[in-house]
């Protein structure tokens, strides 16, 4: 039975695509080891196979980031795997080191494009050193993975290598027991929902809860944890919808669909302010889907290209707040487009799952069994 150690630097509780991706090397035959890090308010994980969370006591910055790459450098060094993953370019430094020392294959699955994200792109210096890191680095990968074809696009010119596309589709819901939350309140309101891991600067928020300024007919949800929650629970007050919107902290996965699924719409505002955001896919795109709940979507090519294919929302080229409220009542006064939108949620809902997207996964690492 060959090993497989996967890294990443998030801290494993809410990382879909990683435990997809476990669940299927397990499910192929191969032993894992899954190693992360742990924050003070990580949620608790129970996995079948093994982990192990790294603890640190700066979590953030240059000095992190090179903490977390030299422990896990030792800790490959000191242990035995047949083959190396790397999830995303902050563990690759570690990871195509040990590769070459032990002459080991390393897989890279890219989650993003890192050297173009809000927080890297334009600050010149930390770029560079970040685009060093990924050029020594994917010397050494053997197997490259992305999420969408547009960034997949990007690496093959970059780098002149094969790039394997996996998109970051979930679980078909019916394989899992959801029971929505009553959470609409006795006058009938509707529920909109905005969920994500990372509630960043330029991904809508904000404006999402400015939208609600317009609005009287609906609460919003904010679900998940980042940088300006913060920021959005003072924007909340400081306009007087502290009774329009509701900020809920991260979950696991299936509690926090429970949410979504007692939603009537989803939201997905990510801004185009950078390269990594105007190419991105987002998660809740897609289970949003599978909660069968419509979608307002930013004007970004991969999402426009599902929610056209499909005729699932409406996307929208300006991320004003005004524009929102707007397309939020057209979406639910007008129940003819609205059931429409339910009816062909339910074909994606079908189409556009793991159980789909593995088989291709699966072909690419046959050549590792």
């Amino acid at each position: 039975m060959k090993k497989i150690t996967i890294s990443v630097i998030n801290d494993l509780a809410t990382d879909q695509r990683v435990y997809r991706t476990c669940s299927l090397l397990i499910e192929m035959g191969f032993s894992i080891t899954l190693i992360g890090r742990k924050l003070p308010n990580s949620l608790p994980i129970n996995r079948p196979y093994k982990t192990k969370r790294f603890k640190f006591i700066i979590n953030k910055g240059p000095l992190f980031y090179l903490a977390y790459n030299i422990r896990l450098f030792f800790y490959l060094l000191f242990t035995h795997q047949d083959i190396l993953w790397a999830n995303d370019l902050d563990t690759l430094l570690a990871n195509s080191l040990i590769s070459w020392i032990k002459n080991k294959p390393l897989i890279y699955d890219s989650h993003e494009l890192f050297t173009e994200t809000a927080e890297v792109y334009n600050r010149k210096l930390v770029k560079k050193i970040w685009e060093v890191v990924e050029k020594i680095g994917i010397r050494h990968v053997d197997t490259f993975i992305t999420v969408n074809e547009s960034i997949a696009n990007i690496y093959k010119n970059k780098y002149n290598k094969p790039i394997y596309v996996v998109r970051n589709l979930p679980i078909k819901m019916k394989n899992h027991v959801y029971k929505p939350l009553k959470l609409k309140k006795n006058d009938g309101k509707y529920l909109i929902i905005m969920q994500g891991s990372g509630i960043n600067i330029d991904r809508g928020y904000e404006e999402a809860v400015l939208a609600m300024k317009y609005i009287d007919n609906a609460i919003l949800y904010i679900i998940g944890s980042g940088d300006v929650i913060d920021q959005l629970k003072s924007l909340a007050i400081k306009e007087n919808l502290t009774d329009k919107v509701v900020f809920v902290p991260k979950l696991p996965y299936l509690e926090m669909m429970k949410y979504t699924t007692s939603a009537d719409l989803g939201l997905s505002l990510d801004k185009p302010i950078c390269l990594n955001y105007l190419y991105s896919l987002p998660n809740k795109l897609f289970d949003y889907i599978q909660a069968n709940i419509p979608i307002i979507a930013s004007d970004l090519p991969e999402i426009r290209k599902i929610i056209e294919k499909y005729e699932i929302g409406i996307v929208i080229d300006n991320i004003d707040p005004k524009k929102i409220a707007e397309t939020i009542k057209r979406i639910l006064k007008d129940k003819e487009v609205y059931e429409k939108m339910k009816e062909n949620l339910k074909i994606a809902a079908d189409e556009l799952v793991w159980e789909k997207e593995k088989e291709i996964l699966k072909i690419v690492l046959q050549s590792y069994m």
